[in-house]
């Protein structure tokens, strides 16, 4: 799975930025300077029917399962593994971007992220941020948008 090509052959903008490796969001931030509001957690799960999802969340919240399941119009949805969060999305944790996933995902963004014009998430490997227009990952992803942070 090429990211980079597929950016460019959508033909929307977007910027790496190179960093230290880190799995979590707070570490990211710390060795980036972004703020950790700016940073998502890119989380695969499944839900009770087997369908899998990537929840978008701000770096700085916790996800709200059940407004989730909620969102995806079943009765609960599990976070993935490390180890099958990779065999799903095609990225190691802590590298997963919010679009290009080698499993089709049903992509759901916290309603709190389309405040900003820019979000970063995983660059395709632990040593790098995605940034990209919040518009364009809704668009490309077909994402659902919904309040699903714990309040």
């Amino acid at each position: 799975m090429d990211l980079e090509g597929y950016l460019k052959n959508s033909g929307i903008w977007y910027r790496f930025v190179q960093k230290a490796e880190t799995v979590h969001t707070a570490d990211a931030s710390r060795t980036t300077g972004i703020d950790l509001n700016r940073i998502t957690k890119n989380l695969v799960s499944k839900t009770s029917e087997g369908r899998f999802a990537l929840l978008v969340v701000p770096g700085d919240k916790r996800v709200n399962l059940q407004a989730a399941a909620h969102a995806l119009n079943t009765r609960n949805v599990q976070l993935l593994g490390f180890r099958e969060a990779e065999e799903v999305s095609g990225y190691p944790p802590g590298g997963t971007p919010s679009l290009c996933h080698k499993t089709s995902l049903q992509v759901v963004i916290d309603s709190s992220v389309l405040s900003r014009e820019t979000l970063f998430c995983g660059g395709g490997s632990r040593d790098r941020l995605l940034e990209l227009r919040t518009a364009d990952v809704l668009k490309l992803d077909n994402a659902i948008t919904a309040n699903i942070t714990e309040q």
